[in-house]
């Protein structure tokens, strides 16, 4: 008996949108698999940072994921940061202690109201599956900010490496673990009920311990966001996947690698 692998073939195409909110043109790659024929479940996924996607080898990575698979087919938008990345990414409304995240709330227009619009029309075909907003250091913490807070458009959420050490105070401040603007989100809102959280941290994501507990703080940081999202009721496995890669770093090659983990999790392809 022969067992026949189906290949897909993945294209990627540049785009600029233009942003009434941003007032600027966005830059975007779409990754498309070849051959979508309409009747297959089609999902997408948008990730920030899309400069740092465009240093992966992602078109094999997606070629990969969709490996033998029939009647599944994944879009991705990978959107690129400007020199405003560290004002348009934050949380929405809450920009941290050195005002940073000040445009979050207009970048979070410019996707809901403006990017998907844009992309559904070049797609010219419903998404029938997932959507999914992933992101990587603070595209993650914007990522999960946007989704958590239009649950009615995201199925899940991807932070590689995120941010969540944003805060309204300085450490020298008198900071205190309640001053985390994440968490505090979690903690005062709600979003659906079968919303999926899927976390990543390297065991080399960076050096700092601010509390001295010998635990890097991204890794703290992001434990507490799984404890959070557990107070609301979520549970692991099933709406939380915590990945802690050891040896993971806070660069590329790190999230490229865990890339496809994310994927087959997330998605059925």
């Amino acid at each position: 008996m022969y067992t026949t692998i189906l290949s897909v073939k993945v294209n990627s195409i540049s785009f600029k949108v233009p942003s009434a909110f941003l007032k600027r043109e966005v830059d975007i790659d779409i990754y498309v698999p070849e051959g979508i024929l309409g009747n297959e479940k089609i999902e997408l996924l948008l990730l920030n940072d899309g400069q740092d996607v465009a240093k992966m080898d992602f078109t094999r990575i997606l070629e990969e994921a969709h490996q033998n698979k029939r009647n599944h087919r994944l879009i991705v938008v990978a959107i690129k940061a400007s020199s405003e990345r560290l004002m348009e990414y934050g949380v929405a409304g809450v920009p941290d202690f050195k005002g940073r995240g000040a445009k979050a709330n207009l970048y979070s227009d410019f996707i809901i109201k403006e990017l998907l619009p844009f992309v559904k029309k070049k797609i010219a075909m419903p998404i029938t599956g997932k959507v999914a907003f992933g992101g990587f250091s603070l595209g993650g913490l914007s990522a999960f900010d946007i989704a958590w807070n239009n649950p009615s458009v995201f199925d899940s959420i991807g932070v590689f490496s995120g941010a969540f050490w944003w805060r309204k105070k300085d450490l020298a401040d008198g900071y205190t673990d309640a001053d985390r603007i994440m968490h505090s989100l979690i903690d005062t809102s709600s979003t659906k009920a079968d919303m999926k959280f899927w976390l990543m941290t390297g065991t080399e994501d960076e050096k700092a311990d601010r509390n001295k507990n010998l635990i890097i703080d991204s890794i703290d940081d992001t434990i507490d966001v799984v404890k959070s999202l557990m107070k609301k009721g979520y549970k692991r496995p099933e709406n939380i996947f915590y990945y802690e890669k050891v040896g993971g770093k806070h660069d590329v090659p790190t999230w490229e690698n865990a890339m496809p983990a994310f994927l087959n999790w997330a998605f059925e392809v």
